[in-house]
């Protein structure tokens, strides 16, 4: 097994994890859980590949996705926030609602229930493995320039303020429905350039293409106990699982559905170790101002 190509192809397959991790942290240091992360990936990467077939832009794709992202994370916000429905049972809704509407409008606008056809993408250098993709960049940065907004900026101090104690915050004139507004939305715009980079990386949308990886991203913020930082590591923690399977999988020794539990077990095995100790945001699954 060769070290280089391991750590390059654990990194290309940890960007989507990092997009929607961090945009689960935002969320969810404001108050909002953020089980919705699978949906607004696939929407992000359908909007994408709109986008981008309609105009032959794969910059114009990147917006697209990040416009239906917003849109989805909008819905979110509006649901929890202004109607204070069970967020649980919103995030479960977004991420159905999200595999009906991909589904349906692949049909409506490719006559296919399965794929689009070829889109335009970043890079193509097979010498580069990638990294001339400028999303690669943007993804391995996420984590890090989420930390600085969080921890040193004054609207980092509101979210962090709102997710743990709301009332106080609100006492100081902090509009607290107003910052999870935002943070909700942010978040919707973060997990949808993970479901971005996936349609342009393919070159293509396929049904269903996120294929739980939203699951994974709420594992790894818990897992990173809610700091954007450590919730990164934990998605590369994950990538190198999923890295490994791929590359097992030529092996004849051991069956090959044992090697595509892999991803699946530690993901498990990691949270097991982490749930219990971990102490989410204080005011987080709470609604009110």
């Amino acid at each position: 097994m060769n070290p280089i190509s391991f750590l390059t192809q654990t990194l290309r397959i940890a960007i989507p994890y990092l997009f929607a991790a961090s945009g689960g942290v935002v969320a969810e240091r404001s108050g909002i859980i953020s089980l919705e992360l699978e949906g607004l990936m696939l929407t992000g990467a359908f909007s994408a590949t709109l986008g981008a077939h309609y105009t032959g832009s794969p910059w114009i794709g990147v917006l697209a996705g990040v416009a239906g992202g917003l849109v989805f994370g909008l819905i979110h916000a509006i649901a929890t926030i202004r109607y204070r429905a069970d967020q649980v049972v919103v995030g479960i809704a977004i991420n159905l609602l999200a595999i009906g509407v991909t589904r349906f409008f692949l049909k409506l606008a490719f006559a296919s229930s399965s794929n689009s056809p070829r889109i335009n993408g970043f890079g193509g250098s097979a010498a580069a493995h990638g990294f001339d993709n400028p999303l690669v960049w943007m993804g391995l940065l996420s984590a890090p320039v989420l930390a600085f907004f969080l921890y040193r900026t004054p609207f980092g101090l509101r979210v962090r303020a709102v997710g743990e104690h709301p009332d106080a915050a609100a006492s100081v004139g902090v509009s607290v429905n107003k910052v999870r507004y935002i943070a909700v939305a942010v978040s919707g715009m973060l997990a949808a350039l993970g479901g971005v980079f996936l349609a342009l990386d393919q070159h293509q949308f396929t049904d269903q293409m996120t294929a739980g990886r939203g699951f994974i991203a709420v594992a790894a913020v818990i897992f990173g106990r809610w700091d954007p930082v450590k919730a990164g590591l934990a998605c590369l923690f994950f990538a190198a699982a999923e890295t490994l399977q791929i590359q097992l999988q030529g092996n004849q020794v051991i069956p090959s559905q044992f090697i595509e539990m892999i991803p699946y077990l530690l993901t498990i095995i990691a949270l097991a170790g982490v749930v219990g100790r971990a102490v989410p945001p204080a005011a987080l699954g709470k609604t009110g101002e």
